[in-house]
């Protein structure tokens, strides 16, 4: 249930491989079933699975109240759910962020690196002024270990399934360029010492951006990495954010099939694909 209240809906095999990747699927089942005839959870099933249905589980408001007060998720709002319907309709976005955040704890596990369900915090929203906010599909906390020394390492993270404009998507670079310059001051007040950005509130150092995508063919996919690219050559605001803070981009089926340590991202700023450590 706590999974579900991070992560919205996941699937049952998501849940395995996120909560239990060594045990078996009937054990999340039967789980996932008592916890659906106490009301706590439910699910939608997913288009194109009448043979062998895929069930897609959320939370009920009841499950909701049983876990908003939990210390893991504390600040962490409660997203109930009321009906499958309104599940469908974030279900396909939703079950692609889960699929990012496991092919990312997969490739720690493989590693030796710390990264598990609770250090991937979906839609995360930060000010940028001017009563406009940015909104990251997920925040991700990771930490690299090489024998005695950890790196701590952080990511907003966009997914992209090709259904906005690749516009649209680009400009989303604007907004963390945005978030990166932006100082809140505080109402009614002389125009005090700054104190700095306003994300050094919730981050020691700006998070690096990533974008992943799918949805559409190799082609179309890296024509939209292409114009992530020339967003950041061509702005000024984004082109300050990128010689400060690494910007990628990569193939979600990539990250699935080779792991994102792999030289699979490319650099928004340019040059050769690399781990996206390295960007």
């Amino acid at each position: 249930m706590t999974a579900l209240a991070q992560h919205r809906i996941a699937t049952t095999g998501q849940l395995r491989r996120m909560l239990r990747p060594d045990g078996t699927r009937q054990l999340i089942s039967r789980a996932l079933n008592k916890l659906c005839s106490d009301r706590f959870v439910d699910y939608t099933v997913l288009p194109g699975s009448d043979r062998s249905p895929t069930h897609a589980w959320y939370l009920t408001p009841d499950g909701a109240r049983l876990t908003r007060d939990l210390p893991i998720l504390r600040g962490r709002p409660p997203y109930p759910i009321t009906s499958t319907t309104a599940a469908s309709l974030k279900t396909a976005h939703t079950l692609t962020v889960v699929r990012a955040h496991l092919a990312f704890a997969a490739d720690a596990r493989r590693l030796g690196h710390e990264h598990g369900p609770w250090d991937w915090t979906p839609e995360v929203s930060h000010s940028i002024g001017e009563g406009e906010r940015v909104m990251a599909d997920a925040v991700m906390h990771y930490t690299a270990v090489d024998g005695e020394e950890r790196r701590k390492l952080r990511a907003f993270i966009e997914v992209d399934r090709t259904t906005m404009s690749s516009e649209r998507l680009a400009v989303k670079l604007i907004e963390y360029a945005r978030l990166f310059r932006y100082e809140a001051q505080p109402v009614g007040r002389r125009r005090p010492a700054s104190a700095g950005p306003s994300w050094l509130r919730w981050y020691p150092v700006f998070p690096r951006v990533l974008f992943v995508l799918t949805g559409a063919s190799r082609n179309r996919l890296e024509n939209r990495m292409s114009d992530l690219q020339s967003m950041v050559a061509q702005h000024p605001l984004v082109a300050g954010l990128a010689r400060e803070v690494p910007l990628g981009a990569a193939v979600l089926e990539d990250l699935e099939e080779q792991g994102p340590s792999q030289a699979v991202w490319i650099p928004l700023a340019g040059g050769k694909p690399r781990p996206w450590t390295d960007l």
